[in-house]
């Protein structure tokens, strides 16, 4: 059978409110027979009725294999509009397909003309517009009967949250998110038909300072984008006569503030229940003593729906024990460093306060640490109303912890079970989906792919944050461009992306350069202020502004997703001609401040600058990004650029040897990551090459199997050494669980990545307080390299999004007996699975319909290739096979595969002269 499964428009199934107004669609292919592809495909889609009587598209059968990003091109979208779509197949077996189920996208304003609401905000002269107490607003509203349709068009300045009739609209958190607000500030749309009422309804909305005018960096400065907190919200409602109803936010709404008296993220939250007003948001509510409100005149032009993966709840987390420290402290211990709120459930007299402070390590004698926080507080407080049961958890704080200390619970000295009982944790994150998993033989490397995961979901909280715990919490570019290929493994990162490089673009420099984070917080605050804290007038440094170019390349080999290329191509350009008029040499970047190999462990004593000099590791990244325009122009088929950035990276890498290499093949920087770089980069061949590659092993092998890199090293030591043939030395290096390496955290009770690898120390003391947090992806990049060679789940980056797969699964010498890798790809699941028995290899594959697949059996002869009980060459769905330097290649559609070898093959037939030539 044939079936077309799992549609998607811009990457979500049955998308609420988008103001793309040419949508992309996506689908995936089931069928249980090997070696299936699409040859032709059909699109149907319709208005709001659902009927496909008329559509308004249909793209009648189109010959081609495209299933992933096919344009719209029917008649011109209507605003709040829903379209309803079906889509059909032919494969080359000749079968047609029934037609899909149903889906569904639903534009909202595709027009900010038709903006009608205005931002509102408390009157001031009544609620102080800096109070740190939540505002809150409302207004009742009378409708008619007959509500067929109703939909809520609302963003913040500020963090809101929205109620109609008492009940919380939606599950998303902190909304709108964090954009470059001054240029793009994101607006919500919720279904909200079963909320209302025909008569009275009321609604309210929570509005808190956020990342708009509340503390978002370490820098003591608030109102960064305003200086005023408001809300905007649009309200459609349809009747069954056909007539619509708006109600829109404006001076007739009221405003008083109410029980949360303080709520910001580094802060944290405190409540007051006895302040709450009972029934604010209902209809019937008497609010003759609320305070008016007033209407700002804040832009529109800049609104743009809903891009990101909505922040929400994901998971809920119970403590797993009670400590009492030796300082007498009580402590909620949850078994797992995460990111988000403790809920709790309370009965306790009125007055009672329940303080809770959050943090993420115990130091050596086991007492609560907050000394890596900073100044972040992370307390919340809430004082009771009594009479009953009370729920609460924070509204607009998040923290991040793994030990909770409570204070002012009634019976903590005498009812531990109550206090277990009492608190939940619920972890909170961008709603990805789920999309990668590994695993392998070796209980403590799997540890480290969940810590991977655990730290990827405490970062990824709207921005690709660096540390979710102390004054920080920002969009380190740096750390999100040596990430982002793990990242795209563990989660769907599409829309999480998207979002941030449009922010990079726009707050990019109108000289190409790009800031430190993004969205942009701190450059502009030293700059105005007359103070500096790193680099030049710029500040901007390889390696971080670099993310300009990997994060759209990286989306496009991942997704395919050539129109957001094309978006960001302008962007990636000036970041490239950026770089050529800083240096000396337009191919020489040897000028300005450069972050370098940050907190490589080569350093001097006290410092942050590893060993790697600064503009070695500069000028590697001018090639990449070189490389990447190129490439991308390619893509895009810009010829004439790609005729330019040709030429411009030839004379770069020439200028990089003439600076940086010998004249004998050596780097002129004895370090680990000046090894790393060329190698990976591409920037050294031929017999230059395997001398660097064999130099980077006996760093690595000199040192004890040990590391000395930092941010821009670590991501690419394993990847470097395993493509250059020493993937055992790689291996090694993975399993090294002394300090410094990946598992050293673990021996130490990690349960995400650390920013420092001895963030605490062998002898349990604390790298400095300063910059230490446990909570740090950076380093878990090492996942992008498990993944794609210890599994062996890899692309031919030729054919983007996973169109034609490699598996290659890299086997050692006995450290690692298995490993698997799954993945699903926009096509669908692929999967990597092997192992070693005592007398054989076993490979197990599996490919989605519609692509195609390399697979490298490692030291394999042909002869000896089974493919479950079938000798290799008589299976349905292998096009062709040929022996190889160290192994067997198959050729191999959509299906899936059990492959079986001798095991003594692997190393009789040049294993590692096969590994060389990957």
């Amino acid at each position: 059978m044939l079936f077309v499964k799992e549609l998607t428009c811009e990457y979500r199934k049955n998308l609420l409110g988008t103001d793309v107004k040419i949508p992309r669609f996506s689908w995936k292919i089931e069928s249980e027979k090997r070696g299936t592809y699409q040859q032709a495909y059909q699109i149907q889609v319709t208005g709001s009725a659902g009927s496909f009587q008329c559509p308004i598209w249909d793209t009648g059968r189109v010959e081609s294999e495209q299933s992933i990003q096919v344009e719209y091109a029917g008649t011109k979208l209507q605003s709040r509009t829903r379209y309803h779509y079906r889509i059909k197949v032919w494969d080359n077996f000749g079968r047609e397909s029934d037609w899909s189920e149903l889906s569904w996208w639903e534009t909202a304003l595709l027009s900010t003309n038709e903006w009608r609401a205005q931002w509102i905000t408390p009157d001031p002269d009544a609620i102080d517009p800096h109070s740190k107490a939540v505002f809150l607003l409302r207004k009742s509203v009378h409708l008619k009967r007959g509500i067929v349709s109703a939909r809520i068009y609302a963003t913040a300045a500020g963090v809101y949250e929205i109620y109609l009739n008492s009940s919380r609209v939606g599950d998303d958190l902190l909304a709108p998110g964090w954009t470059s607000y001054l240029h793009r500030h994101q607006y919500q749309t919720y279904d909200v038909t079963h909320h209302l009422q025909s008569g009275m309804n009321g609604i309210g909305i929570m509005l808190g300072d956020g990342w708009y005018k509340g503390e978002v960096s370490f820098i003591p400065r608030r109102n960064f984008y305003g200086d005023c907190r408001a809300a905007l919200l649009q309200l459609h409602v349809q009747y069954d006569d056909g007539t619509e109803e708006l109600i829109v936010s404006d001076s007739t709404w009221k405003s008083s503030t109410g029980p949360i008296l303080l709520s910001e993220f580094f802060a944290g939250e405190t409540y007051d229940a006895r302040l709450e007003k009972q029934g604010w948001t209902e209809p019937d509510y008497d609010d003759a003593d609320w305070n008016q409100t007033l209407a700002l005149d804040l832009p529109m032009n800049q609104l743009v729906a809903q891009e990101n993966w909505p922040t929400r709840v994901t998971e809920t987390i119970r403590p797993k024990n009670i400590i009492q420290t030796p300082s007498g402290d009580t402590l909620l211990d949850m078994g797992q460093n995460m990111v988000g709120r403790i809920r709790m459930r309370l009965n306790v007299p009125a007055g009672t306060c329940i303080r809770l402070q959050h943090a993420e390590v115990l130091d050596k004698e086991g007492n609560f640490y907050t000394g890596n926080l900073r100044s972040a507080k992370q307390i919340v407080k809430y004082i009771a109303k009594g009479g009953g049961v009370e729920t609460y958890a924070p509204h607009f704080s998040f923290q991040g912890f793994q030990y909770v200390k409570v204070e002012g619970f009634p019976e903590i000295e005498n009812d531990h079970n109550l206090l277990l009982e009492s608190f939940i944790g619920e972890v909170i994150h961008s709603d990805m989906e789920p999309t990668g998993d590994f695993e392998c033989s070796h209980p403590m490397v799997n540890q480290l792919q969940s810590n991977i995961k655990w730290g990827q979901r405490g970062n990824f909280l709207d921005v690709p944050t660096d540390c979710p715990q102390r004054d920080e919490r920002l969009g380190w570019t740096g750390d999100a461009q040596v990430f982002i290929r793990t990242a795209a493994f563990n989660y769907h990162v599409g829309p999480f992306f998207t979002k941030w490089v449009r922010d990079l673009k726009a707050d990019q420099k109108p000289d190409g350069s790009v800031p430190y984070v993004v969205p942009d917080v701190l450059v502009d605050f030293v700059r105005r202020s007359g103070k500096k804290t790193w680099g030049d007038e710029t500040y901007t440094s390889s390696a971080w502004g670099d993310a300009a170019t990997i994060c759209p390349w990286t989306l496009y080999l991942c997704y395919g997703d050539t129109r957001l290329l094309s978006e960001q191509y302008d962007s990636m350009k000036a970041w490239v001609e950026y770089i050529r008029n800083q240096g000396e040499s337009e191919y020489l970047w040897n000028t300005g401040f450069q972050f370098g190999d940050w907190l490589a462990l080569d350093a001097e004593e006290d410092s942050y600058y590893g060993a790697t000099p600064e503009y070695l590791v500069a000028n590697a990244y001018y090639a990449l990004s070189t490389r990447i325009l190129r490439d991308a122009a390619a893509v895009l088929g810009k010829e004439e650029d790609v005729h330019i950035y040709s030429k411009l990276l030839e004379e770069i890498v020439a200028q990089f040897h003439e600076n940086f290499v010998t004249s004998d093949g050596r780097m002129t920087s004895n370090t680990q990551t000046a090894h790393i770089l060329p190698l990976m980069f591409d920037l050294v061949e031929g017999e230059v090459r395997k001398r660097v590659a064999c130099d980077l092993d006996e760093l690595v092998v000199q040192n004890g199997y040990h590391l000395t890199t930092g941010f821009v090293g670590t991501p690419y030591l394993c990847l470097a050494l395993s493509s250059n043939g020493y993937h055992s030395t790689a291996v090694k290096l993975l399993l090294q669980e002394s300090y410094p390496s990946w598992l050293y955290s673990i021996t130490k009770g990690a349960t995400t990545i650390w920013e420092h690898w001895d963030g605490i120390k062998q002898d349990g003391s604390f790298w400095s307080d300063a910059m230490n947090s446990f909570n740090h992806y950076a380093y878990g990049a090492i996942g992008d390299w498990m993944y794609r060679y210890v599994a062996g789940l890899d692309m031919d980056e030729k054919r983007a999004a996973y169109k034609r797969i490699r598996i290659h699964p890299h086997f050692s010498s006995g450290e690692l007996t298995y490993a698997r890798a799954s993945f699903i790809s926009l096509y669908g699941k692929i999967e990597s699975n092997w192992s070693v028995d005592n007398n054989q290899i076993i490979v197990k594959v599996q490919i989605p319909a519609n692509t195609t697949a390399e697979i490298i059996l490692p030291g394999a002869s042909l002869s000896n290739v089974m493919e479950g009980n079938l000798e290799w060459n008589i299976v349905e769905g292998i096009h062709s096979a040929n022996e190889v330097e160290g192994g067997a290649r198959l050729l191999a559609g959509s299906g899936s595969y059990y492959f079986t070898y001798p095991k003594h093959q692997v190393f009789e037939k040049g294993y590692a002269n096969m590994l060389n030539s990957h």
